[in-house]
């Protein structure tokens, strides 16, 4: 199933543009395939270039209040300058590389509210740059992710939110200007926890997986040891028991700072 949309016409008789995603559904480290079809005018025009992106909204921190942000962080230049002549169609095809650390947006068989990552596309003719609206991408988990979501969901934890936020998460790997974070609802077990926040930051080799919790007003201060960052291969992750190893950090902590 294919994503379209159309640019505005640029001017009296000008081009426009549909582009087509030929499959919305990828993981980190994938190629999103598509094509952009130009769809000429009245008159003869000289298309600049064109290009194609991925595009994300975060999260912005600054003045004591959080605003939205659209964030391109890949782009790639569809060939060099061409002339499109009147009522010709032009097709560009095309396959987009998903950087490793692009944040998932489906997991579960669901959508997760809020994470907008799309392919956008850029048409300039005569100095002018026509942006269109956000192709939308389903991002899904790699096998190492989803042992580690599938973790979580066997100890009984239920996904409450994910965000998108500007910033580097220091001692990681992170090469992108923001990071996403998944937060859960602990079960009972863990009673003294307000949720636990996740997130992956992943090459072609390995990701980092930083754990934070959040205990529940009231409770010991928290410590160092209330944040866990450890590394995971992406081909060698089956060897171990991921939930018996988070239950391990858990309840370590947990019983050492008595919050259940």
């Amino acid at each position: 199933m294919g994503f379209k949309k159309l640019l505005a016409s640029l001017g009296a008789g000008g081009a426009s543009v549909e582009t087509v995603l030929t499959e919305a559904n990828v993981v980190p480290g994938g190629v999103v395939q598509g094509e952009v079809r130009i769809q000429g005018g009245n008159v003869d025009q000289q298309i600049e270039a064109l290009s194609v992106g991925l595009q994300a909204r975060v999260e912005v921190e600054g003045n004591d209040q959080e605003v939205k942000q659209d964030i391109e962080f890949i782009k790639q230049r569809l060939g060099g300058a061409f002339e499109l002549k009147a009522n010709a169609v032009h097709a560009v095809p095309f396959g987009l590389d998903i950087p490793w650390e692009t944040p998932i947006t489906h997991f579960a068989g669901r959508q997760l509210h809020g994470m907008n990552i799309g392919v956008t596309t850029e048409l300039e003719i005569a100095r002018a740059v026509d942006s269109g609206d956000l192709d939308p991408v389903n991002v899904h988990p790699l096998p190492a992710q989803q042992a580690i979501l599938d973790a979580f969901g066997q100890l009984g934890f239920r996904f409450k939110s994910a965000d998108m936020e500007r910033g580097h998460i220091r001692g990681t790997r992170q090469k992108l200007p923001f990071y996403q974070e998944i937060e859960f609802f602990p079960p009972e077990q863990y009673r003294g926890l307000n949720q636990v926040e996740l997130t992956f930051v992943a090459d072609d080799r390995e990701m980092d997986v930083v754990l934070e919790m959040d205990k529940k007003p009231g409770l010991f201060s928290e410590g160092s040891d209330s944040y866990k960052s450890f590394k995971v291969g992406l081909n060698d992750f089956q060897g171990t028991d991921w939930a018996a190893y988070l239950n391990e950090w858990l309840s370590h902590v947990g019983s050492k700072r008595n919050w259940f």
